[in-house]
């Protein structure tokens, strides 16, 4: 959204401290270009169910994407909605998961199994996709086909590895939600370069 011109790029570093209009959870009216607010874990398909459902009703031929984490398919009002969205066949509605495996207090399969997470999509009548999300072309890809995909919502399970690349940080949950000290930024952004 910084490289888009919704706000300057330095503001990125303000992210998650008290005051931010980066706040860790995008809230409407706060930033530009914040079209509903989300955070609470769940609430995400429903307002693109809606948004979906909505565009159909009117007519309108856009698509509608919902970003998800893999943690969040834990909440009840998820599976109402991938319910709801297959039930309608909502064509319009794509729907990514970051498939990281981990989530805020530990590794998802420990704190609440997800698997088998493909064919409980397939079950409520969605078209499933799953890629590397490390893979930028093969994500493209991903995209072009659910574009092509009717009378079924889509949704891709882009496999990712948490903080790719620095190995101290891969696949940790207790880096999930903390930011790197400058040293160890430094230190980081330094591995990367490596790579």
């Amino acid at each position: 959204m910084a490289h888009a011109g919704y706000f300057l790029i330095d503001e990125l570093k303000t992210l998650r401290k008290f005051g931010s209009e980066l706040q860790g959870h995008p809230e409407k009216g706060k930033l530009a270009g914040i079209e509903t607010t989300s955070g609470p874990l769940g609430s995400g398909l429903g307002q693109a169910c809606g948004i979906a459902y909505g565009a159909r009703m009117d007519k309108k031929r856009f698509k509608v994407y919902c970003l998800m984490s893999d943690a969040e398919q834990q909440c009840g009002s998820v599976w109402e909605s991938a319910m709801f969205a297959g039930k309608n066949k909502l064509s319009n509605l794509i729907a990514v998961i970051d498939r990281n495996n981990i989530q805020i207090n530990g590794i998802t399969e420990d704190i609440m199994p997800l698997e088998p997470l493909r064919e409980k999509y397939e079950a409520f009548n969605w078209h499933v996709i799953e890629v590397d999300g490390h893979n930028i072309q093969e994500f493209i890809n991903a995209i072009e086909q659910a574009k092509a995909i009717i009378e079924k919502p889509i949704v891709i399970i882009a496999h990712t590895i948490p903080g790719k690349g620095v190995k101290e940080i891969e696949s940790n949950y207790l880096w999930h939600g903390k930011p790197p000290i400058k040293e160890e930024a430094e230190r980081f952004i330094k591995e990367l370069k490596q790579m």
